[in-house]
């Protein structure tokens, strides 16, 4: 009896939970066809019905990531120095399931540094970020809530010092709970007022 429509995309889900898992607990050095399918209990041959090989698995994982990243709940404030401070907050690992997001996103540099394509990719999603980071410093600088200067060297500084701060906390929960992470980018942030 032949599978239906809905069965099919029912397996592509269960299959893409087990990548997630294996991307929480291992990160994507340890994406493997082999565990991918330890995780599912299943054979290897069956995850060749969605996956030809690593590549076509790590691409999968990395769309897997946007999206999950994309579909996370996130802080809204108005407008100005708020904006910003929301959107960096939004950045850091303040809870359990973002920590799992910033482990897989971090782990996934080394994947993306090896391949040019994906290190293009990369660049153009911290592009973005940085222009959508340039706006909303404009817009605070305008209110008066940020000194004045170059809008673009100041979403860069602020980008750069928040990425830093995930690494810390990730490598040093201890030492950067989501307490002292917030109080660090606020201070970071008061450093920018006029």
């Amino acid at each position: 009896m032949p599978r239906s429509k809905g069965d099919h995309e029912a397996r592509r889900r269960d299959v893409s939970e087990a990548v997630w898992r294996v991307l929480t607990a291992h990160g994507f050095g340890g994406l493997t066809m082999r565990a991918v399918a330890a995780e599912l209990g299943a054979t290897t041959g069956l995850l060749t019905h969605y996956f030809t090989g690593k590549q076509e698995l790590l691409t999968h994982a990395l769309a897997l990531l946007d999206e999950r990243t994309g579909a996370r709940s996130r802080r809204t404030a108005v407008e100005g120095l708020a904006s910003l401070r929301a959107v960096l907050l939004d950045v850091l690992p303040l809870t359990g399931e973002a920590a799992a997001g910033n482990r897989i996103w971090v782990s996934s540099w080394d994947v993306a540094l090896a391949d040019p394509a994906l290190s293009d990719t990369y660049a153009a999603k911290y592009r973005a970020s940085r222009d959508r980071l340039r706006g909303l410093v404009a817009e605070a600088q305008r209110l008066g809530d940020l000194r004045p200067g170059d809008p673009a060297t100041i979403a860069a500084d602020a980008l750069s010092f928040t990425l830093g701060l995930v690494v810390q906390a990730l490598f040093d929960p201890v030492a950067f709970p989501a307490r002292r992470q917030i109080e660090l980018l606020d201070h970071h942030l008061a450093g920018l007022a006029p």
